[in-house]
């Protein structure tokens, strides 16, 4: 007869991923109980942990809402660029001995335990998902305002705005690519594998799960329509500004012809 005792469920921890701002300053919190320095995580009570992105992104996991309540108000004291709106990415974790390092398809995260590694590796993928939503929304409202001019342009083979107008939608569309291009590296891997191999895996499951990759290249080929719009717009305001100096010549020309003209008949009567 076997009495050996059932495995006990697995602990559920909620890891949350928020964006504070559009930078987060991290020069100055560095702390005794720091368990990273890039990204600079450290640990909050008993069994809290906090992870701080530059990009303005913060991971949490294991906080009290007391706890979380305070990380934030002083985070928001070092943030810039605040936004109205709240950003936020959840996840659950689930761990226990004798779990595998997993990420299935739309369920928990299941880990052996939640170590500092790994805790750095969840956060690493939750920011840079949260990061990413943020930076689509961004470069989809720069689209909503280009589709009907581009509409319009193809209808009529007319801009539909004035000059000031169009170098609104150029700084717009400027503002885009210099807010995502140098924003978030999705490409690059957590710095915390180079010491843990072994949770490469992990990551690479969590990237899948996030669909990290084909979200950033699809970001990127946004970016890249953005700035080739920008570049068109450019042109646009080029050739009209050519096409109004070459009229301003002909009209000049015109009237000094005329009034060579005129000085001939005058003289002439006279």
């Amino acid at each position: 007869m076997n009495d050996a005792p059932p495995p006990a469920a697995p602990t559920r921890l909620t890891a949350r991923a928020l964006i504070i701002g559009e930078r987060i300053e991290t020069a100055g919190l560095e702390r005794p109980d720091m368990i990273s320095a890039l990204p600079l995580a450290f640990r909050v009570g008993t069994s809290g942990m906090v992870a701080l992105f530059r990009f303005g992104v913060a991971v949490l996991v294991g906080l009290s809402p007391l706890e979380e309540e305070d990380v934030l108000a002083k985070l928001k004291q070092r943030s810039s660029g605040a936004r109205a709106r709240v950003d936020d990415e959840t996840a659950i974790l689930e761990i226990a001995p004798e779990f595998d390092d997993l990420a299935p398809p739309g369920g928990p995260i299941q880990m052996k335990n939640l170590s500092p590694q790994r805790f750095l590796v969840v956060a690493d993928a939750l920011a840079k998902t949260v990061a990413l939503g943020r930076d689509e929304r961004e470069v989809n409202a720069v689209f909503d305002v280009i589709e009907p001019f581009a509409a319009t342009l193809a209808k009529t083979g007319r801009p539909p705005f004035r000059r000031r107008a169009m170098l609104r939608l150029i700084g717009q569309a400027l503002l885009a690519q210099h807010r995502v291009s140098g924003r978030v590296a999705v490409e690059e891997k957590p710095d915390v594998l180079w010491d843990r191999p072994d949770l490469e895996r992990l990551y690479a499951r969590l990237e899948d799960e996030y669909e990290l990759k084909e979200r950033a290249s699809a970001l990127k080929r946004k970016l890249d329509v953005i700035v080739e719009t920008a570049h068109a717009l450019t042109d646009i305001i080029d050739a009209d500004r050519a096409t109004r100096l070459e009229a301003t010549i002909v009209i000049l020309i015109v009237a000094e012809i005329l009034l060579t003209l005129y000085q001939l008949y005058a003289a002439g009567r006279h």
